[in-house]
């Protein structure tokens, strides 16, 4: 790709990583130094469930967010409604594997679980790591976008109290805003 002459205010591009600097003036050259994203899998799993079928197979995604590894005879707990069980097969695309990595969107079937017991947006995890469990409240920062789907799970909460803060600066704007 060549340098365009309708863009002068570009001045090129610069990037620093642990391996190296690199720098340029084209997007596709830029594109060739873009690391991709580490998977630690050390860390609790808490993804939300996204689907439930009939045959008790729960469909949730483990996204980079999400740091452990997902295996069958692994036992899970579901919050808020804390039932512990057993995961008998993980699959993707109808075919089993044998561990769910990071990034991978998986379904799994669980031993004694009836569909109305877990719904969606529930949150599982590992009962041996840390496992999710109710909370009374929470402090969140929440970014309102124009786009109202825009997220994974659609979870309802009460906010009990607000405050509008500057993100850049992070200092406080006002308590109990109107609106926001």
């Amino acid at each position: 790709m060549m340098i365009s002459a309708n863009m002068p205010w570009f001045k090129g591009w610069k990037v620093t990583h642990k391996v190296g600097n690199a720098s340029g003036s084209t997007l596709l050259k830029a594109m060739d130094y873009i690391l991709p994203p580490t998977h630690p899998t050390d860390k609790p799993l808490c993804p939300p469930v996204q689907d439930i079928y009939k045959i008790v197979v729960l469909v949730l995604s483990l996204w980079a967010e999400w740091k452990l590894v997902l295996k069958p005879s692994m036992v899970v707990t579901f919050a808020p409604v804390n039932i512990t069980t057993e995961v008998k097969s993980v699959e993707m695309h109808r075919e089993a594997l044998s561990a769910a990595l990071p990034g991978d969107n998986v379904g799994f079937k669980v031993k004694n679980v009836s569909v109305k017991d877990v719904r969606h947006a529930d949150a599982s995890g590992d009962s041996k790591n840390d496992p999710p469990v109710e909370t009374a409240g929470f402090t969140a920062q929440v970014i309102t976008l124009k786009h109202t789907c825009a997220g994974l799970s659609h979870i309802a909460c009460k906010f009990s109290k607000l405050k509008e803060i500057d993100r850049h600066l992070g200092k406080k704007w006002e308590d109990a805003p109107k609106f926001f």
